[in-house]
């Protein structure tokens, strides 16, 4: 889904406005690898640190410890995360812009911080690894647009970097909603290993209502952008309601009602399909404009 927001970026959004970038397609392909190696590398860490919790929560799907080694895992992430820092390092100076280097060891430390620490506080954790989603859509424009910018073109390019923030919100959002109600699910592994996730301080109940809650926020969010950003196409407000509102509010009210794991887990589900579609809507630009 990285791969394929930030493809959608590169030759669905930025075409559309006719803006001028800065890779060509080797570039763009590096970046997209530094991105997908250094989440790898995330994703890696955080099954190591999550052996005891996985184990209660979803047994079925433990790899760490089962499929392969610890030891493993854990050269695996040095090795993924150092090609993926590695490759940023390399684009940043190709761009000459080194200081920019600076993004990828931030993204690559909180991860790994949110692995072995800040996951186990409530909201934090949470807050952190969306802000890492989000980040990952920021980066195409840091690299693509910064470099850019002349004083010809600074009010395109600021425009372009205000519409890529839009939906790095979006995606930061849906991705927080969807953390919590995960957080809901494991529960009892969570518990288990004496973390302190929202759903163990306040209870399941009330951590569904605050979910809820964020998702009217966010519902409200999209209808306000709509509202005052798109309302002239036709095309794009059928595509935000049917695809991206209406499953929200379906989101929300199952939200309002769920008890059950499993309806939890239909709902975390339903959250990773509204946020493939949300992204999807950047193609909706290429088509209206």
């Amino acid at each position: 889904m990285i791969a394929g927001v930030q493809l959608l970026i590169k030759y669905a959004l930025f075409p559309a406005f006719a803006i001028d970038i800065t890779l060509n397609g080797l570039g763009f392909a590096i970046l997209v690898f530094s991105t997908l190696f250094i989440a790898a590398g995330g994703y890696i860490i955080n099954d190591i640190y999550d052996i005891e919790t996985d184990a209660v929560n979803k047994p079925t799907k433990v790899i760490v410890g089962k499929h392969i080694s610890e030891d493993i895992a854990n050269k695996l992430y040095i090795l993924f995360t150092v090609i993926g820092v590695g490759l940023g390092f390399y684009l940043s100076n190709s761009v000459g812009r080194p200081p920019f280097f600076i993004v990828f060891i931030t993204i690559s430390g909180l991860l790994y911080i949110y692995a072995s620490y800040l996951k186990q506080i409530a909201v934090v954790g949470n807050i952190v690894v969306s802000g890492a989603v989000a980040l990952s859509l920021l980066i195409v424009g840091i690299f693509e647009l910064i470099p850019a910018i002349t004083t010809t073109n600074q009010v395109d390019q600021s425009s372009m970097f205000e519409i890529l923030t839009d939906f790095s919100i979006l995606a930061f959002l849906i991705n927080f909603i969807r953390e919590i109600v995960k957080d809901i699910q494991d529960v009892d592994g969570d518990h288990k290993a004496g973390m302190q996730t929202l759903p163990i301080i306040f209870g399941k109940t009330r951590t569904a209502k605050i979910a809820f809650g964020l998702t009217c926020f966010t519902i409200l969010i999209i209808a306000y952008y709509v509202g005052t950003f798109v309302y002239m196409h036709m095309l794009a407000i059928l595509y935000f309601l049917i695809f991206v509102i209406a499953p929200l509010i379906y989101i929300a009210i199952k939200l309002f009602t769920a008890e059950k794991k499993q309806e939890f887990k239909h709902i975390s589900l339903m959250l990773k399909i509204v946020m493939f579609t949300g992204m999807l809507s950047m193609a909706l630009y290429y088509f209206i404009l």
